[in-house]
């Protein structure tokens, strides 16, 4: 006999490991030394996830800490932005790796924002070294 409430805790089951999974980024270098490291993984909240916006990236301000989709890189950066200017009536983030020597080759605007790292206080959430064996699956 088929137990329609087993199958329903379960497929509510997978339904959370989805969404917590879409919420969670592996980091893949060190250019945010000290505060995580290449391995760890970081909390995070999404301009848009399945049609639903978690954060305006236009409310984002210095010191948060984003997800970004950069044009000198071929996967998305985690670093913070240490100004916001405007540039020709368009607001643009300059960001940074906190163990980098100089900012991020090029200006963000808004829509490549994807994504803000949570925090709690002043302190990001991450979860140490964790990460690892997807970095090295994916051969990283």
């Amino acid at each position: 006999m088929v137990d329609y409430k087993e199958i329903a805790s379960y497929a509510v089951i997978l339904i959370v490991v989805l969404i917590l999974a879409q919420h969670l980024n592996v980091v893949v270098s060190g250019s945010m030394e000290p505060v995580f490291y290449r391995g760890d993984i970081v909390a995070i909240e999404k301009t848009n996830l399945l049609g639903i916006q978690e954060f305006n990236p236009k409310d984002v301000k210095v010191g948060d800490i984003v997800v970004y989709d950069a044009k000198w890189f071929n996967q998305p950066v985690i670093h913070r932005i240490i100004n916001i200017t405007e540039i020709n009536g368009t607001t643009m983030y300059v960001i940074k790796g906190d163990n980098n020597n100089r900012p991020d080759p090029y200006y963000v605007k808004a829509d490549q924002i994807q994504a803000r790292v949570l925090t709690v206080g002043d302190n990001p959430v991450v979860i140490p070294w964790i990460g690892t064996l997807s970095l090295w699956i994916r051969g990283l």
